[in-house]
């Protein structure tokens, strides 16, 4: 016996069961520069939050359901962060928000989401701004007053340097606001800034500021900006004789800084959130899966601290029981002692990490650990 259907029952039916196929799955968006400027950072990033999310789904996902990452190119352009979180929000109707890395960008996300009332987490923007827009927005990564605070003690106690310059990007939340803590904490601690110079994102040439750096007699120079600016910055700075340690934050790392800067790099410093030379197994693991999904590449701490970003939202999801966003982002805001990667992540009262920071050199062409700070 044939059943046959009514068009109308049968549009109803095959309506509503594609309505559970969609329910079966949760959501996450994600916001990476794939493409662009700082593609290696955007790339990074979403492979690491990727490995994360297969591993969660090939458990049986979370709450009986598998998590459906939706990743949005920003182009590493201003303003694009934002057109892409209003669709990620409005049309594919995500749970929540992971990204971006760089600061700028992640503060044209943050009030999307905020007005939205869906929880946001950056992996990596270390600006302090970004978790002040509101109370749904996180990030599991330290903030800048710490890595300030950091390179100025690595400076003055590692590096004996007493008098030192100044690079920063004008253009960059994240290059102004790290030169800020630096420099009050370089200075609090007696150290004397010699000079201050100045340059845009996508600037190639820099023996302006760099001849005028040269001519102030200093003994290091902090360039809080990121890995192609860095490399280029280091390079000009070699050829104009100027060969005091340069050293920077967490947007250096990057194996174009290796590519660009070449052997001018050698000798250079800069902090980050983690090593993947660490001997914990945690991070043994993570190296090993990572090196398994991504043909051999060794992850850096944007790959980590995307793929801890992902945990701590999966971990959040099945505390809350469920994804109703005000559920979520007080289980989110609830997230203590959670071991991951990157170390332990404790979200304080203003949705911040408190964690220790490693700093790594250039030796012979390739990254070497050379201490961890604590908070």
């Amino acid at each position: 016996m044939i059943l046959r259907v009514p068009l109308v029952l049968s549009a109803l039916l095959a309506f509503t069961s594609a309505g559970l196929r969609a329910a079966d799955t949760i959501k996450v968006g994600e916001i990476a520069s794939m493409t662009g400027k700082e593609a290696v950072f955007g790339q990074s990033s979403h492979k690491g939050t990727l490995l994360a999310v297969e591993q969660i789904n090939a458990k049986g996902g979370v709450l009986g359901r598998q998590i459906e990452l939706v990743t949005e190119d920003n182009q590493s352009k201003a303003g694009e962060s934002a057109t892409v979180a209003r669709k990620l929000l409005s049309r594919d109707k995500v749970v929540a928000l992971l990204g971006e890395v760089a600061s700028s960008r992640s503060l044209e996300m943050a009030p999307i989401a905020q007005r939205a009332r869906i929880p946001m987490i950056s992996p990596a923007s270390t600006n302090p701004k970004v978790t002040e827009v509101g109370d749904y927005v996180f990030r599991v990564c330290f903030i800048d007053p710490f890595q300030g605070t950091v390179m100025a003690k690595f400076a003055k106690e590692n590096l004996k340097i007493k008098r030192v310059a100044v690079l920063t990007s004008v253009s960059s939340a994240y290059s102004v606001g790290l030169a800020k803590y630096f420099r009050e904490r370089f200075v609090a601690d007696g150290g004397e800034i010699a000079i201050e110079q100045r340059y845009a994102e996508g600037d190639k040439d820099f023996k302006a500021q760099l001849t005028a750096i040269r001519a102030a007699g200093v003994e290091g120079v902090f360039v809080p900006g990121y890995y192609t600016e860095a490399a280029l910055i280091t390079r000009q700075a070699r050829e104009l004789g100027l060969e005091v340690p340069l050293f920077g934050g967490d947007g250096w790392e990057a194996p174009q800084l290796l590519e660009i800067g070449g052997p001018a790099v050698n000798g250079t410093y800069y902090s980050t959130h983690y090593s993947p030379e660490s001997d914990s197994p945690q991070v043994k693991d993570f190296v090993a899966a990572f090196r398994a999904r991504w043909n051999g590449e060794t992850p850096d701490a944007m790959a980590a601290l995307g793929y801890d970003s992902a945990l701590v939202l999966a971990d959040a999801l099945r505390r809350a029981g469920g994804t109703e966003p005000a559920k979520l982002r007080d289980a989110i805001a609830a997230t203590k002692d959670f071991s991951g990667v990157t170390g332990v992540t404790t979200l304080g009262a203003q949705r911040n990490a408190t964690k220790a920071a490693s700093i790594i050199t250039v030796k012979d062409g390739k990254f070497q650990f050379v201490q961890s700070v604590a908070p």
